[in-house]
């Protein structure tokens, strides 16, 4: 949006957004200095981290909300409630990434064994298909997923993924490679504060539903009806350290992550 609306140009900062396929293929891209700045969900850019890739976080991108993520199952299944069975299959995107972290959490607090839940990687169009064809008892979807297969298919939510310790979670966030970051303090330093005042005015659900239709394929009437989290105005390193400690916490990260780390100096 704050593209579009010449935000940054305005500012003397040109932008040019890359479209990627999948969520976190930036990251690849980042690392061999295609991009100088790469989108990606928050649990993939720890990992990196973790892994010795040089990072420094840029700007928080989003945080779910309730009925932002969730476990979805369709209309006559016997997966009714998160504890109708000791040992669910779940369908997610990625393997150890959010939606395996956030599932496994709001499952074992609702008294399911962690360590017998099974994951299956599926694409996003293959969500439905995965659980008609009974190769899930779940799939693990986000906004605006949640709100097609239940308009499409009359899928039924399972379990909301964004409650308990995963509520208000955070999702994505913006990072450069720290080399280029080291290189290029001050403009990095404005684009964080043209960043700050984008997500300023995304905290206005009306100004987000509208653009929904441009940006996210989505017609009028399920942008009204999708559920929303919230945009960040600023990089907190309290609240990323949310993410990271699950992550260790459920063996993603085999050493703890110092998120603070990965911000810079003058946040």
């Amino acid at each position: 949006m704050a593209v579009a609306e010449g935000l940054f140009t305005r500012a003397g900062l040109k932008v040019e957004l890359v479209e990627q396929a999948g969520a976190d293929e930036g990251l690849g891209q980042l690392a061999a200095g295609e991009l100088d700045v790469a989108f990606g969900r928050d649990v993939a850019l720890f990992k990196a981290a973790g892994n010795g890739v040089a990072l420094q976080l840029q700007g928080e991108a989003y945080t779910a909300g309730a009925g932002t993520m969730a476990l979805v199952t369709l209309p006559g299944s016997a997966y009714n409630s998160p504890t109708a069975k000791r040992a669910p299959t779940i369908a997610v995107d990625t393997l150890d990434g959010l939606g395996t972290l956030t599932t496994r959490s709001v499952l074992a607090t609702a008294g399911v064994e962690a360590g017998r839940i099974k994951f299956t990687q599926r694409g996003a169009d293959e969500m439905m298909s995965t659980l008609r064809d009974g190769d899930a008892d779940a799939a693990w979807l986000v906004e605006p997923q949640i709100t097609l297969a239940q308009q499409e298919f009359g899928a039924k939510v399972l379990a909301d993924t964004a409650r308990g310790a995963t509520l208000e979670f955070p999702v994505s966030a913006y990072a450069s490679n720290a080399v280029f970051a080291q290189a290029n303090p001050r403009t990095l330093a404005l684009f964080r504060s043209l960043l700050s005042q984008a997500q300023q005015k995304a905290a206005d659900p009306a100004i987000v539903r509208q653009a929904l239709p441009s940006f996210a394929g989505i017609n009028a009437n399920t942008a009204a009806l999708v559920s929303l989290g919230s945009y960040p105005s600023s990089l907190s390193g309290v609240r990323l350290q949310r993410v990271a400690d699950l992550m260790h916490s459920a063996g993603v990260l085999k050493q703890r992550l110092d998120v603070q780390a990965l911000i810079p100096a003058a946040n």
